[in-house]
């Protein structure tokens, strides 16, 4: 598999109440071992997370599913990280 950077960075009217539901997503994907590093930005703008998965598209669908960006909390930007 290879790895993706997940930028979820907030839109303006963030739904704090979604939070919950996105960390439990995460929860999920840990507990697939699709994710390795995730963390909040210290100025609350937003989080990363890094996925494992089989390709971009897939990385992009798998990222899609989080409830941020399904209620539009959040802008959801994956990029192919080729960390060594």
């Amino acid at each position: 598999m290879n790895r993706y950077l997940v930028l979820v960075m907030r839109n303006p009217g963030f739904d704090v109440g979604l939070v919950g539901a996105h960390r439990d997503f995460l929860a999920g994907l840990r507990a697939e071992q699709r994710i390795e590093l995730s963390g909040g930005f210290g100025d609350a703008s937003g989080g990363a997370y890094l996925l494992r998965a089989e390709s971009l598209a897939h990385a992009r669908a798998i990222a899609e599913r989080d409830p941020l960006h399904r209620e539009r909390a959040s802008t959801v930007t994956v990029y192919e990280w080729n960390a060594s």
